[in-house]
């Protein structure tokens, strides 16, 4: 027996415009006379826009001089930034292997849906020319919590109609694996220093079915499912 889906983060999985949110970020702190570093940066990954700001504001030591309208003008403004940053986005910006694995998956009836906490994945996903590809989409602003909790993952599982010991998520990011792991779904982990991934990988490159068959049938749920 083989999965029924397969649930794919956007940035970092899909496509890569980390450097794109680093920019806007960095812009939008610069304005209020915080600096951030790409060091920094990195603890943002996987993380709401919010949660973002949050972090930013700590590290400034000026969490304190902002409402929640404050901080939400500050949250627009970076978000304008990066959907401009955005523009320059097509086809050529997919990450290696993603174009093939979704079509193989298509080719066998297995669902695909997305997990992204991005308010702006549904552009993000017509510029790169794969709405079409995916089967159903969560939509972040109906979300009450993020990653690391599960509610992302098994929202996506209901839109897609299929249990999460079904399903197979992938992610880059540690947040995203403690949310999948969470969620009773498989955990595919891309890029180095994630932990409790049920499998890690070095890139994208190296995704395709077989490998995700292979890795499903070492599962106990796999195996009890066999039996």
């Amino acid at each position: 027996m083989t999965f029924a889906a397969v649930i794919f983060d956007l940035d970092g999985v899909i496509t890569d415009t980390a450097h794109l949110h680093f920019q806007a970020w960095q812009a939008t702190a610069a304005g209020i006379g915080i600096a951030i570093d790409a060091a920094f940066n990195a603890q943002l990954k996987g993380i709401s826009r919010m949660d973002s700001l949050e972090r930013i504001l700590q590290h400034g030591g000026k969490a304190a001089y902002y409402d929640a309208a404050a901080r939400a003008r500050l949250a627009a403004e970076k978000n304008a930034r990066y959907v401009e940053l955005l523009a320059g986005l097509d086809r050529r910006a997919i990450l290696p292997g993603i174009s093939e694995l979704l079509e193989a998956l298509a080719q066998r009836g297995i669902a695909i849906g997305l997990a992204s906490v991005s308010l702006n994945a549904p552009a993000i996903l017509a510029a790169l020319g794969l709405t079409s590809r995916f089967n159903y989409c969560v939509d972040a602003s109906r979300l009450r919590r993020t990653k690391p909790d599960p509610e992302i993952f098994l929202t996506a599982c209901a839109g897609l109609q299929v249990a999460p010991a079904q399903a197979i998520g992938i992610e880059d990011a540690q947040a995203g694996i403690d949310a999948i792991n969470a969620s009773g779904m498989c955990s595919v982990g891309i890029g180095s220093g994630l932990q409790g991934a049920g499998l890690v990988l070095d890139s994208t490159a190296e995704l395709n079915v077989p490998l995700l068959q292979a890795f499903w049938s070492t599962q106990p749920r796999a195996i009890a499912q066999v039996n």
